[in-house]
């Protein structure tokens, strides 16, 4: 048993089944001895509800998704080449293409308006990004993806040097790069923080289940000691009750 080996099998499991899947991967590493391992085990975060359609989206639809991360090489391909007819051509083909991969992570998932925005974005920071494509592709996601740059874009013939800017326009560019940035950064620090809070809510319910299993298995023991301490009482009066009457009949046998 290794690390990769568990996690292939957790991250392919839904959110509900994750806490305690993980749980007894761990407690069985520990029992093996190997306790490291069991503490990386105990380490793998639960993904989100979005994160986990993505990794069953890798593990059911490898060839949709590798033809969504080859467009995007493309795509990147183009925009360093400033090739506007590819750009335009292969931005159509991103729109048909990321529609079709979305609606094949949503199928069945029973995702949320959010989530379901959630595996676009993701699937979005795959086509520009290839971290993050190796990420998706990998199939462990924990939460959803962003792309923090520019997406490319279609560029004026001649590239780049051909679009004339206003003056003041790099600022401008600038500080909406900057508000971009500060925007997606709040929004995975909220993610990150949605996604400790519903571990830990799990937690609280798996744990206050356990104490309601204990505490009804406490109160029937607790029965059976009562009627078991109340024979002994009654064993304990019989018993008293005989030794009085073998006390009075050795008396009536003495002389």
């Amino acid at each position: 048993m290794d690390l990769d080996e568990v996690a292939d099998r957790l991250y392919a499991l839904p959110p509900p089944e994750f806490t305690a899947a993980r749980a007894a991967e761990a407690r069985a590493a520990k029992d093996a001895g190997e306790t490291r391992l069991a503490r990386d085990i105990a380490g793998l975060r639960k993904p989100t509800v979005s994160a986990w359609a993505l990794n069953r989206a890798a593990r059911r639809h490898p060839g949709e998704l590798q033809e969504l991360f080859d467009l995007g090489r493309e795509l990147r391909a183009a925009w360093e080449e400033h090739d506007a007819d590819a750009l335009a051509e292969l931005t159509r083909r991103r729109g048909v293409i990321t529609g079709r991969v979305s609606r094949l992570v949503q199928e069945g998932a029973g995702l949320s308006s959010a989530a379901a925005a959630e595996v676009d974005q993701t699937l979005d920071a795959a086509v520009v990004d290839a971290e993050a494509a190796d990420q998706v592709r990998r199939g462990r996601l924990v939460k959803p993806l962003s792309y923090s740059g520019f997406a490319p874009a279609p560029v004026p013939r001649g590239g780049p040097a051909a679009r004339k800017r206003k003056p003041g326009a790099e600022d401008e560019v600038a500080a909406a790069r900057a508000r971009q940035e500060a925007e997606e950064r709040r929004a995975r620090e909220r993610q990150e923080a949605e996604a400790v809070y519903e571990e830990w809510r799990d937690a609280v319910a798996a744990a206050a289940q356990e104490q309601r299993a204990r505490a009804e298995k406490v109160a029937r023991i607790e029965k059976k000691l009562a009627k078991a301490r109340r024979k002994l009482g009654e064993t304990e009066q019989r018993l008293e009750v005989a030794r009085r009457e073998e006390r009075l009949a050795r008396a009536r046998l003495e002389p």
